[in-house]
């Protein structure tokens, strides 16, 4: 029972709802468009910082820095996309993790120290001991201050669900906007220009034989996407209120890959029953072996492997995701 509650926990926890806008702006890029943008993390760290660095180290207001997040976003996607979308396949995919890896040396880098903290990024608190000057506001305090100061300091029972003030507003507003988007992606799918996505993903050059800008389109998918990625970065960033390049590895964004596929590709809730289904089995199979005297040691990898296991009889068996259409994984890449 301990490890369903730990599991449940997670499901429905901040990083849940995190990962589950994460995964509906991944959806868009690859589930719609069928790009395969591989650096989706590259999109968390430019909003994240974006925000941390606006609003802790030149003391911004919040929304401007939630603004300046978004630009950044918008920006990494112009710049990645002109010289990759013309690429196809594992081309588009080694370009753009590169691209995510490339950024995220570059905020870790000493000559960066006294904006992005380098190594040590931005913490909770002043520190002098890399570079910050007297004008330094901590990070979350600001999205608390607005929004959740009531909840500060408190912990909070729901159900079987125990849970600090900073995690339950995060969670709030995660999953409000995770419905938000998942509505407004349903909306843009239904649309004229939802179908002239969907024709490039199953055939480009129809698409184009027809009159359609494709590299456009992709653009404009690859920055909506983006967007929602960035939003995702600063929600991480505000959790706990700090933030780090070492957080902002590869992985996050085949986490990521892993939920949308097996929640469903090209679906409005297989992002978000991803994300749910996802972190319920990691929690779980991490608390029951954390909590086994034989397998205590070895918790990490292993819990690793069998989330691992479980995604490929996933795919194995239902290819198209927990609520997804096998047509919809016929990917012209």
């Amino acid at each position: 029972m301990d490890a369903i509650a730990a599991g449940l926990s997670l499901a429905i926890g901040p990083l849940a709802a995190i990962y589950a806008i994460n995964a509906i702006g991944l959806n868009v890029q690859f589930g719609y468009a069928g790009l395969l943008n591989f650096g989706q993390v590259g999109f968390m760290l430019v909003g994240g910082y974006g925000l941390a660095i606006s609003v802790a180290v030149f003391g911004v207001p919040f929304w401007i820095g939630v603004a300046i997040g978004l630009l950044a976003a918008v920006g990494l996607a112009l710049l990645l996309g002109y010289p990759t979308l013309r690429l196809r396949a594992d081309y588009l995919a080694i370009a753009t993790i590169a691209i995510a890896e490339i950024l995220r040396l570059i905020v870790n880098t000493k000559s960066l120290v006294n904006f992005s903290g380098g190594s040590f990024g931005i913490p909770s608190a002043v520190t002098d001991n890399i570079g910050f000057s007297d004008t330094y506001y901590a990070i979350g305090e600001r999205f608390f201050a607005l929004f959740g100061s009531t909840l500060a300091g408190n912990f909070f029972r729901v159900g079987f669900l125990k849970i600090d003030g900073r995690g339950l507003w995060t969670m709030i507003v995660g999953w409000t906007l995770a419905a938000i988007f998942a509505f407004f992606v349903w909306l843009l799918m239904r649309s004229p220009w939802g179908r002239v996505i969907k024709a490039i993903r199953e055939d480009e050059d129809a698409a184009r034989a027809l009159g359609k800008n494709t590299f456009v389109f992709k653009m404009q998918a690859l920055t909506l996407g983006g967007v929602l990625g960035g939003v995702a970065g600063m929600l991480f960033v505000l959790l706990p209120g700090t933030v780090s390049p070492n957080v902002f590895l590869p992985i996050l964004t085949f986490y990521t890959y892993a939920i949308v596929l097996a929640g469903g590709a090209a679906t409005v809730t297989g992002p978000i029953l991803g994300s749910v289904v996802f972190w319920f089995l990691f929690g779980a199979i991490d608390n029951a072996l954390r909590n086994s005297s034989t397998f205590a040691s070895v918790a990490g990898p292993m819990v690793l492997g069998l989330v691992g296991l479980g995604l490929m009889l996933v795919m194995i068996f239902r290819p198209q995701g927990i609520v997804g259409n096998k047509q919809e994984m016929i990917l012209d890449v």
